[in-house]
This record gives C-alpha cells, structure tokens and sequence, in this order.
C-alpha cells in the first residue's frame, strides 16, 4: 500500500522563475513523513520528539521534470525495508502522469533518553507500518 498526499505548489516553494527550488522537495518530503507519522502510526511529531526522533541517515533523489507555482502534485510513499530501527522507504512526487521525484531514503528510529541518542526498536509502530511495506 502507498501513502499519498497532495502538495499544491506555492510562491514559498519556487525560484524567481517559478518553478520549485530544489530543496523545497526536501521540506515536501519531511511533510509527507510527519503526515505518515500522524495519519497512519497515530504518532505525531509533537509526541514522538518529546523522547525519540527519525534522522534520515541516507537519500537519494533522481529529479526528473519540473513543477511550478500553482501546480499540485502527487506525493507516495512506501516502505520498502523495514528492519529493527530502520526503515527505507521509495518516494515519488508526480504531476499528472510526470515524475517529477523519485528516490529512497532511510531513516531510523532513535531515543534521545538519558542525553544520549540510541537506536531504538519500532514494537507498536511495526505492525502498522507493515500494512505499507511492499514485497
């Protein structure tokens, strides 16, 4: 299964020709994870920064064909492996039947308890990200 969401593409995201400056994709792709966080895990980033985090810890991204001010794209996501503590996942931001984005990317799952930062294990999150985990 992909997690979808829709990114109308504002003034905030684009260069002065209007089209989106590429790290602003980077910021559409966090808001896509926050959104995974909250609408599927039921754990939203104002619970789970409390004590624990994500860092993404690799990525790679194949930009494919531009978006500009006023378009709305299509942003998925799944999961692609899911281990331990980490989780890589395929994204792809789309405008129409164009690729805009693609890539993959990893993240894992962290405690900052005790000031320090240690991997920690997904337990209840695993089975709800299993329903996104393709394979």
């Amino acid at each position: 299964m992909k997690f979808i969401k829709e990114q109308r593409i504002r003034f905030e995201h684009c260069d002065p020709a209007g089209i989106v400056f590429y790290p602003r994709y980077f910021e559409m792709l966090n808001g896509l994870m926050e959104d995974f966080f909250r609408e599927v895990l039921d754990y939203p980033f104002e619970n789970m920064h409390q004590d624990s985090g994500i860092p993404t810890v690799d990525i790679k991204t194949q930009f494919k064909s531009p978006a500009k001010l006023g378009d709305t794209i299509s942003k998925s996501m799944y999961i692609s492996k899911l281990g331990k503590t980490s989780c890589t996942y395929q994204y792809v931001f789309s405008l129409g039947d164009k690729t805009v984005l693609e890539g993959e990317g990893t993240i894992v799952f962290v405690s900052f308890e005790n000031g320090g930062i240690q991997p920690k294990d997904w337990d209840k999150l695993r089975s709800k990200m299993e329903d996104y985990l393709a394979g």
